[in-house]
């Protein structure tokens, strides 16, 4: 990978951001993807703040997800929040984040997005199904290329 408009230029955006409120359709968790450009310090702390500023932590049921791609670092950083992390843990973050990498070192990066919102998505809607009484859209489903 390389910049983050490089990156943005082969990546399939309304496919990506499709697939997102496809899975927000079974689930009552958010999804956001975000994509950095150049930074100092460590791809961890932007994807905390990123998932911060985003509102991810401000889910009512606390699952909101954040799947943060540094395209300059070639690193993938996924977060969730306290209500899903408690139900998947740390090993299901880095299996998405090195199954999204493996995509992009094939030059297969929309097809890596959509696929990591997919297998976040299966997740969510195991321990957050959608809710019967309705299912709020929380947060846009838009890519975000925010900075700091």
């Amino acid at each position: 990978m390389a910049s983050r408009r490089t990156f943005l230029r082969r990546l399939d955006t309304h496919a990506v951001e499709q697939a997102i409120a496809r899975a927000e359709t079974r689930t009552s968790g958010e999804i956001r993807v975000s994509v950095a450009g150049f930074f100092v310090g460590s791809s961890r702390r932007l994807a905390e703040d990123a998932f911060r500023r985003l509102g991810l932590q401000a889910t009512r049921n606390r699952n909101g997800v954040l799947l943060l791609i540094a395209p300059a670092r070639r690193q993938v950083v996924v977060l969730g929040d306290e209500g899903i992390h408690s139900q998947v843990g740390d090993a299901f973050w880095t299996e998405i984040a090195t199954q999204v990498g493996t995509r992009f070192r094939e030059g297969r990066f929309t097809e890596g997005v959509v696929e990591a919102v997919d297998a976040i998505s299966e997740a969510l809607a195991r321990h957050f199904p959608a809710d019967a009484g309705g299912n709020p859209n929380e947060l846009p489903d838009t890519i975000d290329v925010g900075d700091r």
